[in-house]
């Protein structure tokens, strides 16, 4: 039975780098991936899912409008489908995410979906929201904090650097917006981009 699967982060937890490798893997036996991503995505230019390590493929752009059982359904029938891939899940509305639960449920195609847990002022997006309700399966892809514990929140940073508290949710950008913290570090406004007190591998996940 074909399942849809929730991957959730902070930002720079390696969320592309992980969907680019899975929808890979897929193509390298011979079978037919769909990778998805939303139009709001444009830091990479609109239709491309990009990692931090230079990984990168062609997706289809989609809009808060489209219908994506509509799209898988078309694709599917072209050339039969062996998985659903979703970056940025986080913009994705609540209809979009229940489309996402039939396509498991009524087309058996696996969905695997990656996003952001929570926004810069530490509220779920709605296609989080929703993906942590109604998905089968919940993992989360861990980065971590400057002072080396575990990053389970994101800050957006001002022009000098300084943690923005107001705004619009949505405000694409990268590593010169925004920075993971450990909720501790969250809470405090801190956003250091210095170099982890504890080495990566020892820091703090539990």
């Amino acid at each position: 039975m074909a399942k849809l699967y929730f991957y959730y982060s902070a930002m720079n937890a390696g969320k592309s780098t992980t969907l680019l490798q899975a929808a890979y893997n897929y193509q390298e036996r011979g079978m037919r991936p769909m990778l998805l991503t939303p139009q709001l995505n444009t830091r990479d230019g609109v239709g491309t899912i990009a990692s931090r390590i230079g990984l990168k493929a062609m997706a289809l752009a989609f809009s808060q409008t489209d219908s994506l059982l509509d799209l898988v359904r078309r694709n599917h029938a072209e050339v039969p489908l062996a998985c659903v891939f979703v970056d940025e899940a986080q913009f994705l509305t609540r209809r979009q995410v229940f489309e996402l639960g039939e396509i498991a449920d009524d087309e058996g195609i696996p969905v695997l979906a990656f996003g952001l847990r929570t926004d810069f002022q530490g509220n779920l997006f709605e296609g989080s929201q929703y993906l942590l309700a109604w998905a089968d399966v919940l993992s989360e892809i861990k980065t971590v904090c400057h002072c080396g514990r575990k990053a389970t929140m994101v800050l957006r940073l001002d022009e000098d650097g300084k943690p923005v508290r107001s705004g619009e949710q949505i405000k694409v950008g990268g590593n010169e917006s925004y920075v993971s913290v450990c909720r501790q570090h969250f809470k405090q406004g801190l956003a250091e981009r210095s170099s982890p007190t504890l080495p990566f591998e020892d820091a703090d996940f539990a």
